[in-house]
């Protein structure tokens, strides 16, 4: 193997592994009752409005929702745009090959497809990164592109390296190169998403992308430091306490829902529901045998549990989500 990244495995980098990998244990050990296909599609609208965000795209989760639902939504022509490829690049999410340049090349092609004309392949022309300070990074050559890309999915494929930490460095490595001429950022942050899931299928569930952007801040200057450094040292750290952070969020909604669990009456009520979406809640008083006052009491806790939800209004029906 010829190339070889340049970065240092510290001590702090080696806690968080150690950190990441026991608050995933902690998952998986629930994962087939807990991490429901609600959870996954509420996490993928959370990692949707968080990469486009950093990006400048505001239209937001209940924005993405809607149009997910098929749904009209205001925005410009961009913004819908850049949410309709992020939308169908995602959807591919559990099919890439994480050591497949092609699979990258294809996923470029769908989320940038109806606003670069070059969706797809590598930049012709070179670039300068900016930040607040002007330029921050010059990228290479363009004529240097295909070659440093090859050399870096050669070492993705061969390299021993934890995947937590690979992933990492992947990631600095891909924004160094920047090789297309639009869209780096989230074929960046979706690469890394595909590489951790292929280590572990738990990530489908685990929004990373929406905790870069609360601290969007910080990714920009650990992308910074690491240039500077010529190493992507600060980036893997930084990078692995962001994955740290959004796998306890997801942690703590699976220990809520462990530590709810569904009493005789609940489960009764949700039952029902599903045999008969557009039930009364008189109808259910009868046949649980508790209250209506009970009966509305329950199923409040059942929609906070996000285990049921109303669609539409007093001539609606109830929705049974896990």
């Amino acid at each position: 193997m010829s190339y070889e990244p340049p970065f240092t495995i510290t001590s702090k980098i080696l806690n968080l592994v150690s950190q990441i990998s026991e608050a995933l244990a902690k998952i998986e050990m629930q994962e087939h009752n807990v991490i429901t296909p609600y959870l996954r599609k509420i996490n993928r609208i959370k990692t949707l409005a968080g990469t486009l965000e950093i990006e400048g795209n505001f239209l937001g989760e209940e924005k993405i929702t809607a149009i997910l639902e098929g749904k009209r939504v205001l925005g410009t022509v961009l913004e819908l745009a850049e949410v309709n490829g992020a939308i169908k690049a995602y959807e591919k999410f559990e099919e890439y090959s994480s050591d497949s340049l092609t699979d990258l090349l294809q996923a470029h092609k769908i989320l940038m497809g109806d606003i670069l004309t070059t969706a797809g392949t590598f930049r012709r022309v070179n670039v300068g990164v900016g930040g607040q300070n002007g330029v921050t990074h010059v990228a290479p050559p363009y004529d240097r592109v295909p070659d440093l890309m090859h050399d870096l999915f050669e070492w993705l494929k061969k390299s021993d390296v934890h995947p937590l930490i690979k992933s990492s460095v992947f990631h600095y490595e891909f924004e160094f190169i920047h090789p297309f001429s639009d869209g780096n950022g989230r074929i960046g942050r979706l690469w890394q998403s595909v590489i951790l899931y292929n280590y572990k299928k738990v990530f489908s569930s685990i929004a990373t992308e929406s905790i870069v952007r609360d601290y969007q801040d910080n990714y920009y200057k650990a992308l910074e430091d690491s240039g500077a450094l010529g190493e992507s040292t600060s980036f893997i750290e930084y990078m692995l306490e962001m994955i740290l952070e959004a796998i306890k969020k997801v942690g703590n909604e699976v220990g809520n829902k462990v530590g709810n669990a569904l009493t005789d009456n609940q489960m009764q009520i949700v039952q029902n529901i599903k045999e008969n979406p557009k039930i009364s809640a008189k109808k259910l008083s009868n046949i649980v045998g508790i209250s209506v006052r009970k009966i509305e009491e329950n199923i409040s806790k059942l929609k906070e549990m996000k285990i049921i939800d109303r669609v539409g209004g007093t001539r609606g029906y109830w929705e049974v989500l896990e």
